[in-house]
């Protein structure tokens, strides 16, 4: 895709709407809008690279959260169907459980069992499917976490003159009416402030 370089110098990816250095607009959409919808939207995240290695792959199916969801939403229910017989455990008798749930419960005892919810919480596709939600959180909190706090940190003080104006509190006085030692102090409060 084609990058889109700002008047200040700095080169922005695509679908940028404000420069990511200065702030200037740089479509003629966000010129003619009064006030910018300020809402960082993670341009620089792996998930969203264009071209695509296996481990790109992978890791844009766990930093979705439509896939985080779902994988909740699988172990959920597969939890639930857990709970509908007793787990291999609490078998009474001591019965092999091939035999227990195909006597006890007839065919939905055989399925039961053949799906391997006798034993769930310690079956492999169980364990998987909790592993993948860990994987899936871990992904996605570093796909947004990381970039943000890289554009946060990297801010630079000076920022064009229409990127102040769209600003929901914005204001203006004129420095003249301070007197120049109040000038001074200011400056070096905000020196101290970073």
């Amino acid at each position: 895709m084609k990058e889109i370089k700002c008047v200040c110098g700095h080169v922005n990816p695509n679908g940028t709407v404000l420069c990511e250095s200065c702030g200037r607009a740089l479509t003629e959409e966000a010129k003619n809008e009064k006030l910018h919808d300020m809402r960082y939207e993670g341009s620089a995240r792996r998930s969203q690279t264009y071209s695509k290695s296996i481990i790109d792959k992978i890791w844009n199916f766990f930093s979705s959260v439509k896939v985080g969801v779902w994988l909740i939403v699988l172990t959920l229910i597969a939890s639930a169907l857990g709970t509908v017989l007793p787990q291999e455990e609490y078998i009474p008798g001591g019965r092999p459980p091939e035999e227990f749930y195909g006597d006890v419960y007839g065919f939905l005892g055989d399925l039961y069992y053949t799906l391997g919810f006798h034993d769930l919480y310690s079956s492999w596709w169980y364990l998987l499917l909790v592993a993948s939600i860990g994987v899936s959180l871990v992904i996605c909190s570093l796909d947004r976490v990381i970039p943000l706090h890289r554009a946060l940190k990297n801010q630079r003080v000076d920022r064009h003159e229409g990127f102040l104006k769209r600003q929901r509190f914005y204001g203006k006085t004129e420095a003249s009416s301070l007197e120049p030692t109040a000038m001074d102090d200011v400056k070096k409060r905000l020196s101290d402030k970073k």
